[in-house]
Parts: structure tokens; sequence; C-alpha cells
């Protein structure tokens, strides 16, 4: 059966296909680095992760890029707050790292890039200046601005009437705008301290103290920073080029974000965006959404502390991407004992296979036709449209086959029985192979410690070399101490820093 994915450029279920039949381009829009992760976010990273797994299970070559909005006044908003940093850019890195140790502790195979914003300014400012010499922006007193009026399909992915589009923004950029739906691609100056007081946190520094430790970057239009709807087109296509295969991104972003991701960059280079548009739908906390904004989270810390990487998988994956889920003590239990019972069978499997009542001319016919059954009914349900319900489900029936025919074999229970052995290997390999594409380790817990090292290791040689390259080098020299600090040996050379991570004991 072939992959089909529902478009919500298109508003059907369509069969995928690739521009390359062998491979797979897939921008996910990441996470602004302004709160500890949360549940919400582990939801789509997750499912991001499924689509990622499944698509090389299909046996395509997979290029997923991943960014980190590191520039954003609720960044801003928290400077001095504790020890989260002293400028803007120390505070996105605390989060950036943190983000990483999540990452990490979910098991989420690795995107190919997880680029940043403050990395992509110069290939913004190239974008921009794309679209004013090209007749789709306009400059007003340092600003730049889209000008909606000459896209002509501005509004096919979210069905807006333009002229029915409200306008956005402070007071000053309203008036500066030639239309209400017009959107800022740069913005003159630094941060206003009225546009982070109400994103403003109990020990941070006062906005108007604050907003001094904002970054700026020079422009053919003077000092100023990106617009949020650039970043994302600046991003993915340097990473990935002018069309990408799969664009995913949280319902909520659909409009105004995604839409003026199309409208930019398909202005800029008069080819497709993306071919397919998917979004993962709002997670529940109670009769709210959860949200940063809001408060009402739990952290993916927090959750992987408690219930461990698998039950919080098992969790996430009990719903399809693009259907709503409610978090609560009822739905974490159920997640809890779907878990334990793909763990115990998977366990009481291997125990029987590896031991002498495991027979080699026993066959147990219902056994490995609801194995084969259940891996084609996994596979049915990921060409579904990623889904995971029905996929988890599968997996389910494998357990119980098990259990029955751990049960029901002749002489179960005593020193006589004996079991299928192929039967039972094949369940093995099932429970593995296909909980591997919904990321289950039945390896036991792994938070991937040392590969988290290197991560945090390299983010932090990388800030190191821009301190150095901005000529900060007393900052630069303090990164280095810090890390050596920590067992970690660097050496600088003329291609750049390299490390040594300490002996574990």
């Amino acid at each position: 059966m072939t992959l089909h994915v529902t478009n919500t450029l298109t508003g059907a279920k369509e069969p995928f296909e690739p521009q390359d039949p062998e491979n797979v381009l897939l921008y996910y829009c990441g996470l602004t680095v302004s709160d500890p992760p949360h549940l919400g976010h582990a939801r789509s990273w997750v499912h991001v992760d499924v689509m990622h797994r499944w698509l090389e299970h299909l046996g395509y070559d997979v290029r997923h890029v991943e960014n980190f909005t590191d520039v954003n006044e609720k960044i801003v908003a928290r400077v001095g707050e504790n020890d989260l940093g002293e400028s803007e850019t120390e505070v996105a890195e605390t989060y950036v790292t943190r983000t990483i140790e999540d990452m990490r502790s979910l098991n989420l195979l690795r995107a190919e890039v997880y680029p940043r914003v403050s990395e992509h300014v110069p290939e913004i400012i190239d974008l921009v200046e794309t679209l004013v010499e090209e007749g789709y922006a306009y400059e007003a007193n340092g600003s730049v601005y889209f000008d909606v009026t000459t896209f002509d399909d501005y509004g096919k992915l979210s069905n807006q009437d333009l002229e029915e589009i409200e306008s956005q923004g402070d007071p000053d950029e309203r008036s500066e705008k030639r239309h209400p739906a017009d959107f800022a691609l740069w913005k003159a100056g630094g941060v206003d301290a009225g546009a982070i007081e109400e994103h403003h946190h109990e020990g941070a520094a006062p906005p108007e103290e604050a907003c001094e430790h904002a970054t700026t970057w020079d422009s053919p239009w003077g000092e100023g920073r990106p617009g949020w709807h650039i970043e994302c087109s600046a991003m993915s296509m340097t990473h990935l080029g002018e069309t990408l295969d799969i664009h995913v991104g949280g319902r909520d972003l659909v409009f105004p974000h995604h839409e003026n991701e199309i409208a930019q960059s398909e202005a800029a280079t008069g080819q497709e965006f993306a071919s397919y548009w998917l979004h993962c739908e709002l997670f529940q906390m109670g009769e709210e959404k959860m949200s940063s904004s809001l408060g009402n989270f739990v952290t993916v810390e927090e959750a992987v502390a408690e219930w461990g990487a698998n039950v919080v998988r098992t969790f996430l994956t009990a719903g399809s991407y693009n259907s709503t889920q409610l978090y609560s003590n009822e739905t974490i239990a159920e997640a809890v004992e779907r878990w334990e019972r793909l763990e115990r069978a998977h366990e009481r499997a291997v125990e029987t296979v590896d031991s002498t009542a495991a027979g080699s001319k026993v066959e147990d016919p219902e056994l490995r036709t609801a194995v084969d059954d259940a891996r084609e009914d996994f596979a049915t349900a990921m060409n579904d449209d990623f889904n995971t319900r029905e996929a988890q489900s599968a997996l389910l029936e494998v357990a119980s086959a098990i259990n029955r025919h751990l049960e029901e074999a002749p002489g179960a229970g005593d020193d006589t029985a004996t079991y299928d052995y192929r039967g039972l290997r094949r369940a093995v390999e099932t429970l593995e192979d296909l909980g591997e594409v919904l990321g289950l380790s039945f390896a036991g817990e792994t938070t991937g410690s040392v590969d988290l090292a290197e991560d945090v290791v390299e983010l932090v040689l990388d800030v190191r070399a821009q301190e150095r390259d901005a000529g900060n080098y007393d900052r630069a020299d303090e990164l280095r101490d810090e890390l050596e600090a920590l067992g970690v040996e660097v050496q600088d050379t003329d291609s750049g820093a390299s490390y040594r991570l300490p002996d574990a004991n």
C-alpha cells in the first residue's frame, strides 16, 4: 500500500510522491527557546520523529531539518532571570541546551541539522532584498513589509479572505503598512519594552533593562531584527533547497506563519515552497491547550523522570498526529498499562525462546498468523497518514498472541510444555522492529548520555567561536575554562576547536 498523507494545502488525503523517489526533504517548525519544553512540544517532536522513522522504513533517505528560534521577544523577557543568562543570546543558549537534552531523553532520531535564526541573518537579509527588488516588499522607516496584494495566491493554505484579515502588530507597525495583512520581514531597531511586558517573569531584569541586551544586526535598511515568518523560509531553503517535500508544524501555525512562509518563499523563487503540509493538532490540558503562555504544562523532563521515555512515547502515539489528544491521569494510566503489556510480552517471549522449552518442530499456526496479520495491519495503519493509534493497536495484538500461545500451548506451565520457537522468535522481532518505528525500546530505557554530552559540548564550542569572531575573547576564554573544569579537553587548531570528553568511570 502506498503512503497517503492529509495535505492541509488541498484539504485531501493524497498519495505521497516526493520529488526524488529515493529522498525526502522534511522540515519541521521547531521551538522558540523561551521556556522549558513541555509535553505539547514533545507530542509534535515524537510524531515528526515517527514520520522520519516510517519514511526510512519505507526505504527513503530522509533529510530532516528542525530549527531553533533563538531571536524572540519572549527570550528577551527572561534576561537576568535566575541563572538563565544576562543577554538574549545566553538565555537562548540555556534553553537550546535544555531542549537538546530533552530530545535525547525521548529517544528522538537526530535531525540532519538544527539551524538557529541567529546563524542565518545573512540569508534572511538576502531573501528580504530579493523580495524588495522583485516588487513584493517595501521599506518603511527602516522596517520592511511583504505586500500581500502582490501575491495572487495569498490565503491558499488557510483559506483566508484577504479583505477580512485584521491588522496585526503594534500601532506604529500598523501605521506603516499599505494593507492590514502585510507582515514584517525586517523590523527596525531593537526590542521595545512594551513588547515584552506581558512575557516578563518574576526575577528577570526590568523590561527596559532587558531590551538593552537584545541582539540587533546591520542591514541595508538600518539596524534591526528579522521578522518571525521570514526566518523559517531562509533556514529551510538554506539547508533543503527551494521546494520541500513535507513541511510539518502545529495546527496553530497555519495562519499567519505558514501562510506567510508560502507567500514570501514562492514570491522569491517562483517555485512551490512545499508539496505537502502536515499539521499536528493541539494537546489538551483539561479544557485548554497545553501551553507555556498559559502556564498549564508538564515539562518533558518531569514526564520522562516520572514515567520513562517508553511510557511517554506510548502515551503520545496513542493518538494520531492530526487528532486532538487529552492529557489526564486516566490517559497516562492507560499508556502505562499498554507499555507494560508490550514489555512483559516481549520479556516472556525472549525468556522462552532462550530456553530449552522452545521446540524446533513445534508450530502454532494461530500465533504465526496473528503476527503476520499484525505486521500487515501496522503497515496499513502507518501508510494511512501515519496512523500511530492503529499501529500501536497492531503491536498490542502481537503481545496478545504471545501471551495466548504461552498460556494455551499443550502442557503450558509445567516442565513438559514445548513452545513454537520460530513463531515466538518472529513475534519478538516484530515487537522490536515495529516498536522501533514508534521509537519504543525493548532494550531498557536510554537517555543517550554520551551523545548528549557531545551535542552540548559542540553547542558551547559553536557559541565560543561566535564570541571569538565578535572579538569577545574574554567570554570565549570563560567558555573554554568552564568546559575544562568539567573535564572536557579543548584544543584550538587552524581548522577550529577539537575536544575530548572525560573517560567514563
